[in-house]
């Protein structure tokens, strides 16, 4: 058992992913802040979370450049209300200070690599699209006009009931049509724009760009006459392949900065296939760390976050023929240990879906490269 992080960072090691098997138990974020600091002391540049990427542009704008305020970052640049999060707050504060003195080479910066998307909502395309039209002065195109009532698009209803979405609507078409067009625009004038604003400035006029026609794809999704069990398969399937196509591009910005560790839930950051079940609802698909990994030859680490007990899941102690029960006698605190020195065991039955952990099985140790076991 190791607290180290330098004892798992093989090299090459272009993506560290550490992994929370729930998002409920702040411990985890503790553990990765502290983790982080040790990898920017190996040349590690920059962290992704599992978060709204267009809406991070906040964050990274506060911590490179000290832009607006703390409170702001936190209140704007978050999805699923994880700026109110104790441990996020503190690493964004961090990397602020960390960043104050030291030239641009050297700084840390902060990513999210989630859609713009909640459980049972996604929003209007409208603002993203807008932006790239606003970068490329495309005059006369009102966008708004064919949008139409933001609250249409964000609705629950919208992705829970197919005849209620506005992902086949001819509004939707229309700006698939006009997102597509814009594309091809902002690649076309690459030079002037470049020369005229910055690679920065381009990289994030296309990332508002990829949002807008990823929602688009969203809505069209939930649109599909499907059982809700293939509609919820579908959905997820969808989300995470928006965030494998983010890591990508948030690679491409980074590569000659650094590495860049990854923080999420384990079902989005394991080699193996997901798994999702609630009643008579189920879903098995890939998450992004297994198609990102199965599109790289090397360089993708994956850490896998594992939880003995927890008194703000009111999660009891774990039977000690669990994977969790042999963890819990072979950690004090929290602590790395290599996945192939955990021993084969049984996989916990003890947690409920409130708590919104997956507890460790044989799969996701197998593929994993290492496990971070916090005892509770």
């Amino acid at each position: 058992m190791s607290q180290d992080i330098r004892d798992f960072v093989p090299a090459p090691c272009d993506l560290l992913a550490l992994g929370e098997p729930t998002h409920q138990e702040p411990a985890f974020g503790a553990v990765r802040n502290e983790l982080f600091a040790q990898l920017v002391g190996l040349g590690f540049r920059s962290i992704a979370l599992e978060t709204d990427r267009v809406a991070a542009f906040a964050v990274d704008d506060y911590v490179l450049h000290g832009t607006g305020s703390l409170a702001s970052a936190m209140s704007e640049g978050f999805s699923h209300d994880f700026g109110s999060l104790d441990a996020n707050r503190r690493l964004v504060a961090w990397m602020r200070e960390y960043n104050r003195d030291r030239p641009a080479q050297e700084r840390v910066s902060f990513h999210g690599f989630d859609a713009p998307t909640e459980n049972t909502s996604a929003p209007s395309p409208r603002s993203y699209l807008e932006y790239a039209r606003d970068y490329l002065h495309v005059e006369n195109l009102d966008i708004a006009g064919i949008a139409g009532d933001d609250h249409r698009w964000s609705r629950a209803e919208a992705i829970l009931d197919f005849t209620m979405s506005m992902g086949a609507t001819p509004e939707a078409e229309r700006l698939r049509s006009i997102g597509e067009d814009l594309l091809t625009r902002l690649y076309a004038r690459a030079p002037e724009l470049i020369a005229r604003t910055s690679r920065a400035e381009w990289l994030r006029a296309k990332a508002y760009l990829d949002a807008g026609l990823g929602l688009l794809h969203y809505h069209w999704q939930a649109a599909q006459p499907l059982g809700q069990s293939d509609r919820i398969c579908l959905l997820l399937t969808t989300r995470d392949t928006l965030m494998a196509r983010n890591l990508r591009d948030i690679r491409t910005v980074e590569a000659e900065r650094g590495p860049t560790m990854l923080f999420a839930h384990n079902t989005h950051l394991q080699r193996n296939g997901s798994a999702w079940s609630l009643g008579d609802l189920s879903a098995n698909w890939f998450g992004a760390g297994a198609i990102v990994d199965s599109l790289q030859t090397e360089g993708y680490v994956f850490i896998a976050g594992s939880l003995g007990r927890s008194a703000v899941l009111q999660l009891g102690e774990p039977e000690p023929d669990t994977f969790e029960g042999v963890l819990q006698r072979r950690v004090t605190g929290w602590g790395l240990i290599p996945a192939t020195e955990v021993s084969p065991a049984r996989t916990r039955t003890d947690t409920t879906p409130r708590q919104g952990c997956f507890p460790l099985d044989q799969a996701t140790v197998d593929g994993a490269d290492a496990i971070m076991h916090i005892t509770g």
